[in-house]
Protein backbone atom coordinates (compact mmCIF):
# COMPACT_ATOMS: atom_id res chain seq x y z
CA UNK A 1 0.00 0.00 0.00
CA UNK A 2 2.83 2.34 0.87
CA UNK A 3 4.56 1.69 -2.49
CA UNK A 4 1.28 2.38 -4.35
CA UNK A 5 0.92 5.72 -2.56
CA UNK A 6 4.48 6.71 -3.49
CA UNK A 7 3.81 5.77 -7.12
CA UNK A 8 0.67 8.00 -7.26
CA UNK A 9 2.58 10.97 -5.76
CA UNK A 10 5.42 10.52 -8.26
CA UNK A 11 2.98 10.41 -11.20
CA UNK A 12 1.21 13.53 -9.99
CA UNK A 13 4.51 15.36 -9.69
CA UNK A 14 5.49 14.40 -13.25
CA UNK A 15 2.13 15.57 -14.60
CA UNK A 16 2.56 19.00 -12.93
CA UNK A 17 6.12 19.36 -14.29
CA UNK A 18 4.94 18.47 -17.82
CA UNK A 19 2.11 20.93 -17.65
CA UNK A 20 4.46 23.72 -16.49
CA UNK A 21 6.90 22.96 -19.36
CA UNK A 22 4.04 23.03 -21.88
CA UNK A 23 2.85 26.38 -20.53
CA UNK A 24 6.33 27.92 -20.74
CA UNK A 25 6.73 26.66 -24.31
CA UNK A 26 3.40 28.25 -25.25
CA UNK A 27 4.59 31.57 -23.80
CA UNK A 28 7.85 31.33 -25.77
CA UNK A 29 5.93 30.57 -28.99
CA UNK A 30 3.62 33.53 -28.38
CA UNK A 31 6.61 35.85 -27.91
CA UNK A 32 8.25 34.52 -31.11
CA UNK A 33 5.06 35.12 -33.09
CA UNK A 34 4.80 38.66 -31.68
CA UNK A 35 8.42 39.48 -32.61
CA UNK A 36 7.88 38.10 -36.14
CA UNK A 37 4.76 40.26 -36.52
CA UNK A 38 6.68 43.34 -35.43
CA UNK A 39 9.57 42.58 -37.80
CA UNK A 40 7.27 42.06 -40.78
CA UNK A 41 5.37 45.24 -39.88
CA UNK A 42 8.65 47.19 -39.76
CA UNK A 43 9.59 45.94 -43.26
CA UNK A 44 6.19 46.44 -44.88
CA UNK A 45 5.06 49.67 -43.19
CA UNK A 46 6.54 52.36 -45.45
CA UNK A 47 3.70 54.76 -44.72
CA UNK A 48 0.92 52.28 -45.66
CA UNK A 49 -1.06 50.56 -42.97
CA UNK A 50 -2.75 47.18 -43.56
CA UNK A 51 -6.26 47.62 -42.14
CA UNK A 52 -6.62 43.85 -41.54
CA UNK A 53 -3.80 43.97 -38.99
CA UNK A 54 -5.94 45.53 -36.28
CA UNK A 55 -4.04 43.83 -33.53
CA UNK A 56 -0.72 44.85 -35.04
CA UNK A 57 -1.86 48.50 -35.12
CA UNK A 58 -2.80 48.28 -31.43
CA UNK A 59 0.63 46.82 -30.62
CA UNK A 60 2.31 49.68 -32.48
CA UNK A 61 0.23 52.27 -30.60
CA UNK A 62 1.05 50.69 -27.23
CA UNK A 63 4.76 50.58 -28.08
CA UNK A 64 4.66 54.19 -29.24
CA UNK A 65 2.94 55.27 -26.03
CA UNK A 66 5.58 53.41 -24.01
CA UNK A 67 8.36 55.15 -25.96
CA UNK A 68 6.69 58.57 -25.48
CA UNK A 69 6.27 57.97 -21.79
CA UNK A 70 9.96 56.98 -21.54
CA UNK A 71 10.95 60.20 -23.32
CA UNK A 72 8.71 62.22 -20.94
CA UNK A 73 10.37 60.57 -17.92
CA UNK A 74 13.81 61.35 -19.34
CA UNK A 75 12.83 64.98 -19.93
CA UNK A 76 11.39 65.33 -16.43
CA UNK A 77 14.55 63.86 -14.92
CA UNK A 78 16.67 66.53 -16.67
CA UNK A 79 16.66 69.79 -14.65
CA UNK A 80 17.45 72.06 -17.60
CA UNK A 81 15.55 72.84 -20.82
CA UNK A 82 11.93 72.20 -19.82
CA UNK A 83 9.47 72.15 -22.71
CA UNK A 84 8.88 75.85 -23.53
CA UNK A 85 5.26 75.50 -24.66
CA UNK A 86 4.16 73.99 -21.37
CA UNK A 87 5.98 76.68 -19.40
CA UNK A 88 4.42 79.52 -21.40
CA UNK A 89 0.99 78.00 -21.02
CA UNK A 90 1.37 77.60 -17.25
CA UNK A 91 2.64 81.15 -16.81
CA UNK A 92 -0.14 82.65 -18.90
CA UNK A 93 -2.72 80.62 -16.99
CA UNK A 94 -1.28 81.84 -13.70
CA UNK A 95 -1.29 85.41 -15.02
CA UNK A 96 -4.93 84.99 -16.08
CA UNK A 97 -5.87 83.83 -12.59
CA UNK A 98 -3.93 86.68 -10.99
CA UNK A 99 -5.37 89.31 -13.33
CA UNK A 100 -8.84 87.88 -12.68
CA UNK A 101 -8.18 88.19 -8.96
CA UNK A 102 -7.02 91.77 -9.44
CA UNK A 103 -10.03 92.81 -11.49
CA UNK A 104 -12.35 91.10 -9.02
CA UNK A 105 -10.68 93.02 -6.23
CA UNK A 106 -10.59 96.39 -7.97
CA UNK A 107 -13.88 96.63 -9.88
CA UNK A 108 -15.84 97.31 -6.67
CA UNK A 109 -14.92 99.93 -4.12
CA UNK A 110 -14.31 98.76 -0.57
CA UNK A 111 -15.70 100.35 2.62
CA UNK A 112 -15.34 99.48 6.30
CA UNK A 113 -18.60 99.92 8.24
CA UNK A 114 -18.55 100.02 12.04
CA UNK A 115 -21.79 99.27 13.92
CA UNK A 116 -21.90 101.39 17.09
CA UNK A 117 -24.50 102.25 19.71
CA UNK A 118 -25.70 101.54 23.23
CA UNK A 119 -25.73 98.00 24.60
CA UNK A 120 -28.80 96.00 23.43
CA UNK A 121 -29.66 98.44 20.64
CA UNK A 122 -29.48 95.53 18.17
CA UNK A 123 -26.09 96.01 16.48
CA UNK A 124 -25.15 92.31 16.22
CA UNK A 125 -28.69 91.35 15.19
CA UNK A 126 -28.68 93.99 12.43
CA UNK A 127 -25.21 92.88 11.26
CA UNK A 128 -26.32 89.23 11.24
CA UNK A 129 -29.47 90.08 9.28
CA UNK A 130 -27.37 91.95 6.68
CA UNK A 131 -25.19 88.84 6.21
CA UNK A 132 -28.27 86.63 5.89
CA UNK A 133 -29.99 88.94 3.38
CA UNK A 134 -26.82 89.25 1.28
CA UNK A 135 -26.46 85.46 1.08
CA UNK A 136 -23.44 85.05 3.36
CA UNK A 137 -25.33 82.73 5.74
CA UNK A 138 -27.57 79.84 4.66
CA UNK A 139 -30.97 78.80 6.04
CA UNK A 140 -29.57 75.68 7.72
CA UNK A 141 -27.13 77.78 9.80
CA UNK A 142 -29.93 80.17 10.78
CA UNK A 143 -32.08 77.22 11.90
CA UNK A 144 -29.18 75.92 13.98
CA UNK A 145 -28.77 79.34 15.66
CA UNK A 146 -32.53 79.50 16.29
CA UNK A 147 -32.37 76.17 18.12
CA UNK A 148 -29.34 77.28 20.17
CA UNK A 149 -31.02 80.57 21.13
CA UNK A 150 -34.23 78.75 22.09
CA UNK A 151 -32.28 76.39 24.34
CA UNK A 152 -30.91 79.45 26.16
CA UNK A 153 -34.45 80.94 26.33
CA UNK A 154 -33.26 83.83 24.15
CA UNK A 155 -35.31 83.30 20.97
CA UNK A 156 -34.74 86.83 19.63
CA UNK A 157 -30.93 86.57 19.83
CA UNK A 158 -30.44 84.04 17.03
CA UNK A 159 -29.50 86.63 14.38
CA UNK A 160 -26.86 88.08 16.72
CA UNK A 161 -25.19 84.65 16.86
CA UNK A 162 -23.95 85.20 13.30
CA UNK A 163 -21.75 88.06 14.54
CA UNK A 164 -21.24 87.00 18.19
CA UNK A 165 -19.33 83.79 17.73
CA UNK A 166 -17.87 82.97 21.13
CA UNK A 167 -19.78 81.35 23.98
CA UNK A 168 -19.28 84.22 26.45
CA UNK A 169 -20.96 86.65 24.05
CA UNK A 170 -23.84 84.26 23.36
CA UNK A 171 -24.55 83.50 27.01
CA UNK A 172 -24.50 87.13 28.12
CA UNK A 173 -25.97 88.55 24.91
CA UNK A 174 -23.19 91.16 24.86
CA UNK A 175 -20.58 91.69 22.16
CA UNK A 176 -17.07 91.77 23.65
CA UNK A 177 -14.65 91.58 20.72
CA UNK A 178 -15.01 93.48 17.46
CA UNK A 179 -16.84 91.06 15.14
CA UNK A 180 -15.71 91.07 11.51
CA UNK A 181 -17.59 89.90 8.42
CA UNK A 182 -17.93 90.70 4.71
CA UNK A 183 -20.81 91.29 2.32
CA UNK A 184 -21.31 92.83 -1.11
CA UNK A 185 -23.84 94.95 -2.92
CA UNK A 186 -23.86 95.66 -6.65
CA UNK A 187 -21.28 98.45 -6.39
CA UNK A 188 -19.44 98.01 -3.10
CA UNK A 189 -17.63 95.41 -0.99
CA UNK A 190 -18.25 96.02 2.72
CA UNK A 191 -16.44 94.85 5.81
CA UNK A 192 -18.72 94.92 8.88
CA UNK A 193 -17.03 95.81 12.16
CA UNK A 194 -19.47 94.96 14.96
CA UNK A 195 -18.29 97.04 17.94
CA UNK A 196 -19.22 96.26 21.56
CA UNK A 197 -21.84 98.58 23.09
CA UNK A 198 -21.14 97.96 26.77
CA UNK A 199 -19.10 100.67 28.51
CA UNK A 200 -16.65 98.05 29.84
CA UNK A 201 -15.56 97.29 26.27
CA UNK A 202 -15.19 100.84 24.90
CA UNK A 203 -11.46 100.25 24.19
CA UNK A 204 -12.51 97.44 21.81
CA UNK A 205 -15.08 99.78 20.26
CA UNK A 206 -12.30 102.36 19.70
CA UNK A 207 -10.24 99.67 17.96
CA UNK A 208 -13.18 98.91 15.62
CA UNK A 209 -14.06 102.54 14.90
CA UNK A 210 -10.44 103.45 14.15
CA UNK A 211 -10.55 101.05 11.14
CA UNK A 212 -13.89 102.33 9.80
CA UNK A 213 -14.76 104.60 6.87
CA UNK A 214 -18.42 104.99 7.76
CA UNK A 215 -20.48 104.37 10.90
CA UNK A 216 -23.91 102.88 11.43
CA UNK A 217 -25.27 104.14 14.75
CA UNK A 218 -27.96 101.71 15.90
CA UNK A 219 -30.60 103.24 18.19
CA UNK A 220 -33.39 101.28 19.85
CA UNK A 221 -36.83 102.87 19.36
CA UNK A 222 -38.29 100.75 22.17
CA UNK A 223 -39.75 102.84 24.99
CA UNK A 224 -37.10 103.46 27.64
CA UNK A 225 -34.18 101.95 25.67
CA UNK A 226 -33.46 105.04 23.56
CA UNK A 227 -33.62 107.23 26.67
CA UNK A 228 -31.18 104.97 28.58
CA UNK A 229 -28.65 105.08 25.74
CA UNK A 230 -29.00 108.80 25.16
CA UNK A 231 -28.97 110.16 28.69
CA UNK A 232 -25.75 111.19 30.43
CA UNK A 233 -23.50 108.16 30.79
CA UNK A 234 -25.24 106.23 27.97
CA UNK A 235 -23.07 104.75 25.22
CA UNK A 236 -25.04 106.41 22.38
CA UNK A 237 -23.47 109.78 23.23
CA UNK A 238 -19.96 108.44 23.86
CA UNK A 239 -19.95 106.33 20.69
CA UNK A 240 -20.99 109.28 18.50
CA UNK A 241 -18.27 111.44 20.00
CA UNK A 242 -15.63 108.72 19.66
CA UNK A 243 -16.68 107.94 16.09
CA UNK A 244 -16.17 111.57 15.09
CA UNK A 245 -12.81 111.73 16.87
CA UNK A 246 -11.65 108.47 15.27
CA UNK A 247 -12.38 109.74 11.76
CA UNK A 248 -15.80 108.26 11.02
CA UNK A 249 -16.99 111.22 8.95
CA UNK A 250 -20.21 109.68 7.57
CA UNK A 251 -22.92 108.38 9.86
CA UNK A 252 -26.06 106.35 9.12
CA UNK A 253 -28.44 106.43 12.07
CA UNK A 254 -30.75 103.44 11.97
CA UNK A 255 -33.71 103.60 14.33
CA UNK A 256 -34.07 99.90 15.14
CA UNK A 257 -36.85 97.83 16.77
CA UNK A 258 -39.54 99.88 15.00
CA UNK A 259 -41.62 96.65 14.91
CA UNK A 260 -41.71 96.50 18.73
CA UNK A 261 -45.25 96.61 20.20
CA UNK A 262 -44.36 99.79 22.13
CA UNK A 263 -43.52 101.54 18.83
CA UNK A 264 -45.48 99.82 16.02
CA UNK A 265 -43.75 101.82 13.27
CA UNK A 266 -44.88 105.10 14.89
CA UNK A 267 -43.86 108.21 12.94
CA UNK A 268 -44.15 110.27 16.15
CA UNK A 269 -41.59 108.09 17.96
CA UNK A 270 -39.20 108.20 14.98
CA UNK A 271 -39.46 112.00 14.77
CA UNK A 272 -38.93 112.34 18.53
CA UNK A 273 -35.66 110.39 18.34
CA UNK A 274 -34.48 112.34 15.29
CA UNK A 275 -35.25 115.72 16.92
CA UNK A 276 -33.29 114.77 20.07
CA UNK A 277 -30.29 113.39 18.17
CA UNK A 278 -29.75 116.24 15.67
CA UNK A 279 -28.58 118.92 18.19
CA UNK A 280 -26.20 116.44 19.83
CA UNK A 281 -24.78 115.36 16.44
CA UNK A 282 -24.15 119.01 15.56
CA UNK A 283 -22.38 119.61 18.89
CA UNK A 284 -20.19 116.56 18.19
CA UNK A 285 -18.97 118.14 14.95
CA UNK A 286 -21.16 116.41 12.36
CA UNK A 287 -22.66 118.29 9.46
CA UNK A 288 -26.15 116.79 9.75
CA UNK A 289 -27.29 117.77 6.23
CA UNK A 290 -24.22 116.38 4.42
CA UNK A 291 -22.83 113.62 6.61
CA UNK A 292 -25.77 112.13 8.53
CA UNK A 293 -28.81 110.14 7.40
CA UNK A 294 -31.66 108.68 9.48
CA UNK A 295 -33.78 105.66 8.53
CA UNK A 296 -36.15 103.25 10.35
CA UNK A 297 -35.53 99.48 10.32
CA UNK A 298 -36.29 96.23 12.08
CA UNK A 299 -33.04 94.29 12.42
CA UNK A 300 -34.75 91.15 13.68
CA UNK A 301 -37.38 91.04 10.91
CA UNK A 302 -35.12 92.48 8.18
CA UNK A 303 -37.61 95.25 7.36
CA UNK A 304 -36.32 98.20 5.28
CA UNK A 305 -32.90 96.60 4.95
CA UNK A 306 -32.35 94.94 1.58
CA UNK A 307 -35.64 96.09 0.04
CA UNK A 308 -37.70 99.20 0.67
CA UNK A 309 -40.40 99.29 3.30
CA UNK A 310 -43.80 97.86 2.47
CA UNK A 311 -46.29 100.77 2.47
CA UNK A 312 -48.87 98.60 4.22
CA UNK A 313 -46.54 98.38 7.25
CA UNK A 314 -45.05 101.87 7.25
CA UNK A 315 -46.96 104.24 4.94
CA UNK A 316 -45.09 107.40 5.99
CA UNK A 317 -41.55 106.29 5.02
CA UNK A 318 -40.51 107.27 1.47
CA UNK A 319 -36.73 107.11 1.88
CA UNK A 320 -34.17 104.44 0.92
CA UNK A 321 -33.57 101.07 2.56
CA UNK A 322 -30.33 100.35 4.43
CA UNK A 323 -28.50 98.70 1.51
CA UNK A 324 -29.35 101.63 -0.80
CA UNK A 325 -28.20 104.15 1.81
CA UNK A 326 -24.89 102.32 2.32
CA UNK A 327 -24.29 102.15 -1.44
CA UNK A 328 -24.98 105.87 -1.86
CA UNK A 329 -22.43 107.06 0.72
CA UNK A 330 -19.45 108.86 -0.80
CA UNK A 331 -16.14 108.83 1.07
CA UNK A 332 -12.98 110.72 0.10
CA UNK A 333 -10.38 108.78 -1.88
CA UNK A 334 -7.07 107.95 -0.23
CA UNK A 335 -3.63 108.21 -1.82
CA UNK A 336 -2.56 104.86 -3.31
CA UNK A 337 0.89 106.26 -4.18
CA UNK A 338 1.73 107.71 -0.76
CA UNK A 339 4.21 106.14 1.68
CA UNK A 340 2.89 102.77 2.84
CA UNK A 341 1.27 102.74 6.29
CA UNK A 342 -0.57 99.79 7.87
CA UNK A 343 -1.13 99.78 11.65
CA UNK A 344 -1.02 96.17 12.88
CA UNK A 345 -4.13 95.19 14.85
CA UNK A 346 -3.35 91.48 15.20
CA UNK A 347 -0.73 88.85 14.34
CA UNK A 348 -0.57 85.04 14.22
CA UNK A 349 1.41 82.14 12.78
CA UNK A 350 0.21 80.47 9.59
CA UNK A 351 3.02 79.04 7.44
CA UNK A 352 5.05 82.02 8.64
CA UNK A 353 4.24 85.30 10.33
CA UNK A 354 0.91 86.90 9.35
CA UNK A 355 -0.12 90.44 10.35
CA UNK A 356 -3.60 91.95 10.07
CA UNK A 357 -4.62 95.56 9.61
CA UNK A 358 -6.12 98.25 7.45
CA UNK A 359 -4.00 100.00 4.86
CA UNK A 360 -4.25 103.71 5.70
CA UNK A 361 -1.93 105.03 2.98
CA UNK A 362 -0.07 103.69 -0.05
CA UNK A 363 -0.22 100.26 -1.68
CA UNK A 364 1.46 96.90 -1.12
CA UNK A 365 2.54 94.27 -3.65
CA UNK A 366 3.77 90.70 -3.34
CA UNK A 367 7.56 90.75 -3.02
CA UNK A 368 7.74 94.28 -1.53
CA UNK A 369 10.32 94.99 1.16
CA UNK A 370 8.90 96.92 4.12
CA UNK A 371 9.81 97.93 7.68
CA UNK A 372 8.04 96.88 10.86
CA UNK A 373 8.22 100.01 13.01
CA UNK A 374 9.28 101.00 15.63
CA UNK A 375 11.75 98.09 15.85
CA UNK A 376 12.97 98.78 12.28
CA UNK A 377 12.90 95.11 11.24
CA UNK A 378 13.10 94.75 7.44
CA UNK A 379 10.61 92.22 6.12
CA UNK A 380 9.49 90.85 2.76
CA UNK A 381 5.86 90.49 1.69
CA UNK A 382 5.26 86.81 0.85
CA UNK A 383 1.47 86.86 0.31
CA UNK A 384 -1.52 89.22 0.64
CA UNK A 385 -5.07 88.16 1.52
CA UNK A 386 -8.10 90.38 1.17
CA UNK A 387 -11.56 89.10 2.31
CA UNK A 388 -10.18 85.53 2.37
CA UNK A 389 -8.98 85.83 -1.26
CA UNK A 390 -5.31 85.83 -2.19
CA UNK A 391 -4.39 88.95 -4.20
CA UNK A 392 -1.19 90.27 -5.74
CA UNK A 393 -1.61 93.81 -4.43
CA UNK A 394 -3.87 95.90 -2.21
CA UNK A 395 -4.54 99.62 -1.89
CA UNK A 396 -5.61 102.10 0.78
CA UNK A 397 -8.76 101.35 2.77
CA UNK A 398 -8.44 97.56 2.37
CA UNK A 399 -8.47 95.26 5.40
CA UNK A 400 -5.73 92.75 4.67
CA UNK A 401 -3.75 89.89 6.10
CA UNK A 402 -0.11 90.03 5.00
CA UNK A 403 2.26 87.09 5.31
CA UNK A 404 5.78 88.41 5.88
CA UNK A 405 9.24 86.86 6.24
CA UNK A 406 12.17 88.24 8.21
CA UNK A 407 10.51 88.61 11.62
CA UNK A 408 9.04 86.29 14.23
CA UNK A 409 5.41 86.59 15.33
CA UNK A 410 6.42 87.12 18.99
CA UNK A 411 8.49 90.20 18.02
CA UNK A 412 5.35 92.06 16.85
CA UNK A 413 2.69 93.68 19.04
CA UNK A 414 -0.56 95.48 18.20
CA UNK A 415 0.22 99.12 17.48
CA UNK A 416 3.32 98.42 15.42
CA UNK A 417 3.12 99.81 11.88
CA UNK A 418 4.08 98.16 8.59
CA UNK A 419 5.81 101.02 6.79
CA UNK A 420 7.63 101.84 3.56
CA UNK A 421 11.45 101.79 3.72
CA UNK A 422 11.89 104.95 1.62
CA UNK A 423 9.80 107.06 4.01
CA UNK A 424 9.37 105.22 7.32
CA UNK A 425 6.84 106.37 9.89
CA UNK A 426 8.13 108.37 12.88
CA UNK A 427 8.65 106.45 16.14
CA UNK A 428 8.54 108.79 19.14
CA UNK A 429 8.17 108.87 22.93
CA UNK A 430 6.68 112.38 22.99
CA UNK A 431 4.68 114.68 20.72
CA UNK A 432 2.76 117.95 20.64
CA UNK A 433 -1.02 117.83 20.49
CA UNK A 434 -4.16 119.93 20.51
CA UNK A 435 -6.64 118.50 23.02
CA UNK A 436 -10.30 119.14 23.68
CA UNK A 437 -11.28 118.33 27.24
CA UNK A 438 -14.66 116.59 27.29
CA UNK A 439 -15.52 115.60 30.81
CA UNK A 440 -12.97 115.07 33.57
CA UNK A 441 -13.59 112.81 36.52
CA UNK A 442 -14.93 114.49 39.62
CA UNK A 443 -12.32 116.58 41.49
CA UNK A 444 -9.75 115.97 38.71
CA UNK A 445 -7.63 118.88 37.44
CA UNK A 446 -6.16 118.80 33.95
CA UNK A 447 -2.63 120.13 34.39
CA UNK A 448 1.01 119.12 33.87
CA UNK A 449 1.45 115.65 35.38
CA UNK A 450 -2.06 114.44 34.39
CA UNK A 451 -1.96 110.73 33.45
CA UNK A 452 -4.33 108.81 31.18
CA UNK A 453 -4.47 105.98 28.63
CA UNK A 454 -3.74 107.06 25.06
CA UNK A 455 -5.65 105.39 22.17
CA UNK A 456 -4.19 106.26 18.76
CA UNK A 457 -4.92 103.94 15.74
CA UNK A 458 -4.19 100.45 17.21
CA UNK A 459 -1.85 101.77 19.94
CA UNK A 460 -2.98 101.64 23.57
CA UNK A 461 -0.34 103.22 25.79
CA UNK A 462 -0.18 105.03 29.13
CA UNK A 463 0.75 108.68 28.76
CA UNK A 464 1.45 111.80 30.80
CA UNK A 465 0.75 115.45 30.00
CA UNK A 466 4.22 116.92 30.54
CA UNK A 467 3.47 120.57 29.79
CA UNK A 468 0.50 122.80 28.94
CA UNK A 469 1.70 125.23 26.30
CA UNK A 470 -1.29 127.42 25.46
CA UNK A 471 -5.07 127.54 25.64
CA UNK A 472 -7.10 128.09 22.48
CA UNK A 473 -10.02 130.51 22.47
CA UNK A 474 -12.99 128.41 21.21
CA UNK A 475 -14.57 131.46 19.49
CA UNK A 476 -11.56 132.94 17.66
CA UNK A 477 -9.64 129.62 17.39
CA UNK A 478 -6.51 131.56 18.32
CA UNK A 479 -4.10 131.07 21.23
CA UNK A 480 -4.76 133.07 24.38
CA UNK A 481 -1.93 135.24 25.66
CA UNK A 482 -2.13 134.33 29.35
CA UNK A 483 0.01 131.48 30.64
CA UNK A 484 -2.04 128.34 31.26
CA UNK A 485 -1.55 126.21 34.39
CA UNK A 486 -4.71 124.08 34.32
CA UNK A 487 -7.92 123.80 32.28
CA UNK A 488 -11.53 122.68 32.87
CA UNK A 489 -14.17 120.77 30.92
CA UNK A 490 -14.73 122.07 27.39
CA UNK A 491 -11.32 123.76 27.12
CA UNK A 492 -9.07 123.40 24.07
CA UNK A 493 -5.38 123.30 24.95
CA UNK A 494 -2.05 122.70 23.20
CA UNK A 495 0.23 120.48 25.25
CA UNK A 496 3.24 118.16 25.21
CA UNK A 497 2.43 114.47 25.72
CA UNK A 498 4.90 111.79 26.78
CA UNK A 499 4.70 107.98 26.62
CA UNK A 500 7.05 105.39 28.10
CA UNK A 501 7.49 103.24 24.96
CA UNK A 502 8.16 104.20 21.35
CA UNK A 503 4.93 104.64 19.36
CA UNK A 504 4.41 105.18 15.62
CA UNK A 505 2.28 108.23 14.77
CA UNK A 506 1.88 110.92 12.11
CA UNK A 507 0.97 114.59 12.20
CA UNK A 508 -2.79 114.98 11.82
CA UNK A 509 -2.21 117.40 8.92
CA UNK A 510 -0.22 114.75 6.99
CA UNK A 511 -2.23 111.57 7.73
CA UNK A 512 -5.30 112.12 9.87
CA UNK A 513 -5.91 108.39 10.49
CA UNK A 514 -2.61 108.08 12.35
CA UNK A 515 -2.74 111.52 13.96
CA UNK A 516 -6.02 111.55 15.93
CA UNK A 517 -6.42 110.10 19.40
CA UNK A 518 -8.48 109.84 22.58
CA UNK A 519 -7.49 109.98 26.24
CA UNK A 520 -9.34 107.72 28.66
CA UNK A 521 -9.10 107.21 32.38
CA UNK A 522 -11.01 104.84 34.68
CA UNK A 523 -13.22 103.65 31.84
CA UNK A 524 -14.22 107.12 30.69
CA UNK A 525 -13.19 109.22 27.66
CA UNK A 526 -11.88 112.49 29.10
CA UNK A 527 -10.35 114.16 26.02
CA UNK A 528 -9.95 113.90 22.25
CA UNK A 529 -7.09 115.36 20.29
CA UNK A 530 -4.86 115.50 17.25
CA UNK A 531 -1.09 115.37 16.83
CA UNK A 532 0.10 118.82 15.76
CA UNK A 533 3.88 118.28 15.73
CA UNK A 534 6.56 115.69 16.31
CA UNK A 535 10.04 116.23 17.80
CA UNK A 536 12.61 117.19 15.18
CA UNK A 537 14.86 114.27 16.15
CA UNK A 538 12.63 111.18 15.92
CA UNK A 539 13.27 107.47 16.02
CA UNK A 540 12.41 106.99 12.35
CA UNK A 541 15.94 106.82 11.01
Amino acid sequence: MESNGQYIVECSRNVVINLFECFSQLVDIEEDIRSLQLDSAAEENNGVVNLEDGKLEEVEEVDKMEEDSKEEVQKMSQPVHPEPKVKEKDVSAAEDIQSHEETEGTKKRHLNVVFIGHVDAGKSTTGGQILFLSGQVDDRTIQKYEREAKEKSRESWYMAYIMDTNEEERVKGKTVEVGRAHFETETTRFTILDAPGHKSYVPNMISGASQADIGVLVISARKGEFETGYEKGGQTREHVMLAKTLGVTKLLIVVNKMDDHTVAWSKERYNEIESKMIPFLKSSGYNVKKDVQFLPISGLMGANMKTRMDKSICPWWNGPCLFEALDAIEVPQRDPKGPFRMPIIDKFKDMGTVVMGKIECGSVHEGDSLLVMPNKAQVKVVAIYCDENKVRHAGPGENVRVRISGIEEEDIISGFVLSSIAKPIAAVTEFFAQLQILELLENAIFTAGYKAVLHIHSVVEECEIVELLQQIDPKTKKAMKKKVLFVKNGAVVVCRVQVSNLICIEKFSELAQLGRFTLRTEGKTVAVGKVTDLPTVSGSA
